[in-house]
């Protein structure tokens, strides 16, 4: 029998992931991760700080010439005694449809998306996720996306600007959108006050189309995502930072590097200036049925084609089955326990390359099986995040 399989008979059906840190050279970091302090920029200075955790994924980061070959990937671990690990990626690529379910595999031959913690100091540049049509020109995926802003990374401090702003305002023409693009290496062009702002509640999210532009808060977010790292930076100045022009034309073909019509056409237009966004898009959380005494379940990512998200809490010295119709990748962010056959726990301080118990992969069997999870605080609950995939049933199909 292979380590593989040998991992996941032993963990019946469940994986341990370990903690896998990107950083950026843009921004910095916001230092709510629970990644030491001396760690922030463990991959040396000139690669920037560490501002985001990578959960459950088979993707590779896009962080230019100097990216790792496994970047951004996520890691299983076959042996703690020992220290022996395998990419999630090969994993998936062994066990196939006995992790991931027949309908994912056959679909896409892998687990097609991944979540993250990402944690900024200040405000993300206003920028968007291609499309598939404008994606597959450079090889890659489109990218939507979904924010769940969680109280447990978010009780010390909020930030620089803890609002995310949305599109444009539905005033806004695109010529003025245009000329703000044809200015981008000439002034500061303010796009951002072309846009429409929210101010951030905790423990609500939202839902991102690819095309639409965005600029996320300064708040740690929760974003499960479709495998892709692409982006096209519409703002020349974030809070003071130059952002540069290579950020406006990275994700074109060479063909067409600084055609503004064709960055134009990277816009869902209509999206981005819908009038009723908000009551669109914000996701308030929706409490899924539970007959157990003890559970509870809230949908936070919802009513969308491509991810979904779910937040479980369990009560203090409660015992709980957690069933669910899909394999998915949890995170825990609050309290201690058991969760199937491992030791669970939300981390306090971790340090780089150290193992967490707070990541699991499970499979699809595993899932519809049941995992019973335990709560052995005494004081508080046990919370963790369900990443899911766009084939899971359950999950709600409307906002209202």
């Amino acid at each position: 029998m292979s380590k593989i399989k040998e991992a996941l008979e032993k963990g019946h059906g469940v994986l341990q992931l370990m903690p896998t840190w990107v950083p950026r050279p843009f921004n910095e970091p916001g230092r709510r991760l629970k990644l030491h302090p001396d760690d922030y920029f463990a991959l040396g200075m000139d690669r920037g700080g560490i501002c985001e955790r990578w959960i459950g994924s088979v993707a590779h980061a896009d962080n230019g010439p100097l990216t790792k070959p496994d970047e951004g990937m996520s890691y299983v671990v076959l042996d703690k005694s020992t220290g022996e690990k395998a990419l999630l990626k090969e994993v998936i690529e062994e066990l196939g449809a006995e992790i991931i379910g027949q309908e994912l595999y056959g679909k896409y031959g892998t687990w097609p998306s991944y979540s993250k913690f990402f944690d900024y100091d200040k405000p993300l540049f206003h920028h968007l996720h291609l499309m598939d049509k404008d994606a597959s020109l450079i090889g890659t995926n489109g990218k939507p996306e979904a924010y769940y802003f969680p109280p447990q990374y978010n009780c010390s401090q909020l930030g620089r600007r803890p609002s995310t702003y949305f599109g444009f305002d539905p005033s806004t023409t695109k010529e003025q959108v245009r000329q703000c693009l044809a200015d981008y290496s000439v002034r500061d062009t303010h796009i951002l006050e072309l846009s429409r702002g929210y101010q951030i509640q905790l423990g609500t999210g939202w839902y991102t189309p690819a095309g639409v532009i965005h600029a996320p808060a300064s708040v740690v977010t929760y974003e499960p995502q479709w495998n892709a790292d692409c982006n096209v930076i519409m703002e020349n100045v974030t809070m003071g930072e130059v952002n540069s022009y290579d950020l406006l034309t990275g994700c074109q073909p060479e063909e067409k590097k600084g055609d503004l019509d064709a960055l134009m056409d990277c816009l869902d237009w209509e999206e981005c200036v819908r009038p009723d966004y908000k009551e669109t898009y914000f996701r308030a959380p929706k409490e899924k049925e539970s007959h157990q005494t003890g559970l509870s379940e809230k949908w936070i990512t919802y009513a969308n084609d491509w991810v979904a998200a779910k937040e479980v809490t369990i009560a203090p010295q409660s015992s709980v089955v957690v069933k669910d119709a899909a394999c998915y990748d949890a995170i825990f962010v609050q309290g201690h326990g058991k969760f199937g056959v491992y030791n669970c726990e939300a981390p306090g301080l971790l340090r780089y390359g150290q193992f967490s118990g707070d990541e699991y992969f499970v499979s699809e069997s595993a899932a519809k099986k049941g995992i019973v999870v335990t709560n052995e605080s005494e004081y508080e609950p046990l919370v963790f995040l369900q990443h899911f995939s766009n084939n899971n049933p359950e999950v709600p199909k409307t906002v209202k």
